[in-house]
């Protein structure tokens, strides 16, 4: 077996197990070959090792071991992020010497474009901050998105950062804090992805993927042309001439890699990487598309088991009558504005042992429901996809008609999301101008909400919601 051919298996082997060593937990794939290896690798392997070390050792091989792997995947530290900028530089300082010579005016420019951007969007993913909550900003971050009593209820209070948890938040492990529109953390941006670089994450995944793509495209056309050179063989392509037996067409592929290694090694690796990349972005699309973030999808895939076992119950938060007082609002514990056009109209609990709540639990009206599947329930945070495109491209963005598309403004931040005291006395000023709460009142901005509102969730009771979120709330009996 030549040189090129086990840098060929070592790349595809290290890509494989990437893919399963960082997809292999999600939902999507619980059921696959892949979350199978997953488990092998990451369980029942390290089981059996501790179990040997255990008798030879007493525990001390693994125990060494396995800090070390908490130090590198669940620890601060720039490893990956050093990790991933070296393989972009490596290799284009291994793939232009050769290339860059042979290529046109136009691919010059856009090469450099497809170069440079990647770095740009990694140094802002990385260093902006991604929504860390403060005690500063903490109203603020209380106003971004109402509690939906599904997977965000009102009243949880971080045990670390001794703060009221904000709608769609979540506290990092890794950074040791809280973090909002938590997504997840990642290693290869040393930065958790949350409300504040979301979008960079997600300009550095498109930009990435379009490098190893039009990287790709060049260098087979460079290992094309480089190979009818040297074999004077004009019927050479790419894409194998039917007339042409396999094992020729491979020996003239080989003779147009080996001819610059360079850019035939960078140009597989691009080719073997290029669709990871494309799978990674397209997932986090079809994130927005659902309206839910990685965490988020988690907490629904946990829904989805006490669906299955009977266990999930919902009713409605208001009284069906609108004459009927509206359910009360302890502004203590949830803002009384947001930012966000809709309102939660129901709640989702569980119970221990499968029967439903009391009819006089805290929070809602009327019977309780046993729920059986992720299409029963709303998802508050599913306005549409350009809408919740623009909720992550476009930091602060207000959906309401007051103030719309208006991010806030600085006097706003002084009376409204001032200090921690007078956070109650904000969300209750802002509800005095006629923004706050479910209240149908408050003239035609409120009118054109409660319009879209119900034009939303007509929309979305067509779509199936996606298996993917919800943290499980004890009910109170």
């Amino acid at each position: 077996m030549g040189l090129l051919a086990k840098l060929i298996i070592a790349i595809l082997v290290i890509c494989f197990l990437i893919l399963v060593a960082f997809f292999g937990r999600l939902p999507a794939l619980r059921n696959t070959p892949i979350a199978w290896l997953h488990r092998l690798i990451w369980v029942k392997i390290p089981g059996a090792v501790l179990a040997i070390d255990n008798r030879l050792t007493g525990g001390r091989l693994t125990s060494s071991v396995g800090r070390f792997f908490t130090f590198m995947l669940h620890d601060k530290h720039p490893t990956i992020l050093v990790f991933f900028l070296l393989l972009l530089t490596v290799g284009e300082v291994l793939y232009l010497p050769g290339a860059w010579p042979r290529l046109s005016t136009l691919n010059q420019v856009l090469g450099a474009i497809s170069i440079v951007l990647p770095y740009w969007f990694l140094y802002k993913a990385a260093y902006t901050d991604p929504g860390i909550i403060t005690p500063a900003n903490h109203a603020r971050h209380m106003s971004h998105y109402p509690y939906d009593f599904t997977l965000y209820h009102p009243g949880a209070v971080c045990r670390t950062c001794l703060l009221l948890k904000p709608a769609r938040s979540k506290h990092c492990s890794v950074c040791k804090r809280c973090v909002g529109r938590m997504d997840h953390h990642c290693v290869f941006i040393n930065n958790c992805v949350g409300y504040g670089n979301q979008h960079f994450f997600l300009l550095l995944l498109l930009t990435t993927a379009w490098l190893t793509t039009y990287g790709a495209a060049l260098g087979w056309t460079l290992v094309r042309d480089s190979a009818v050179a040297r074999t004077s063989n004009d019927a050479f392509r790419l894409w194998k001439p039917s007339r042409m037996p396999w094992e020729h067409y491979f020996l003239l592929l080989m003779v147009g890699i080996q001819d610059d290694v360079g850019v035939g090694s960078v140009t597989l690796l691009a080719t073997m990487t290029n669709p990871m990349v494309w799978a990674l972005l397209g997932y986090h699309v079809y994130l927005i598309w659902a309206g839910t973030t990685t965490n988020e999808s988690m907490k629904w895939s946990d829904w989805k088991i006490e669906m299955d076992e009977g266990c999930a119950f919902k009713r409605a938060l208001n009284p069906e009558n609108p004459s009927q007082q509206q359910r009360s609002r302890d502004f203590t514990l949830e803002p009384a504005w947001t930012r966000w056009p809709v309102e939660p109209l129901q709640i989702l609990v569980r119970t221990d042992d499968g029967h439903p709540p009391h009819r006089d639990s805290p929070y809602g009206y009327g019977e309780w429901e046993r729920v059986w599947s992720l299409r029963d329930v709303e998802n508050l945070y599913d306005i549409g996809f350009w809408d919740n495109l623009t909720d992550i491209m476009v930091k602060d963005y207000s959906f309401r008609a007051e103030g719309k598309g208006r991010p806030p403004r600085d006097d706003d931040d002084a009376g409204v999301f001032g200090d921690e005291e007078a956070d109650v006395e904000g969300y209750g000023h802002r509800d005095s101008r006629g923004g706050g709460g479910s209240s149908s009142s408050g003239g035609n901005g409120n009118d054109k909400d409660l319009r879209r509102a119900h034009k939303e969730r007509a929309r979305r009771s067509k779509k199936p919601n996606m298996p993917t979120v919800a943290g499980i709330v004890n009910a109170a009996t």
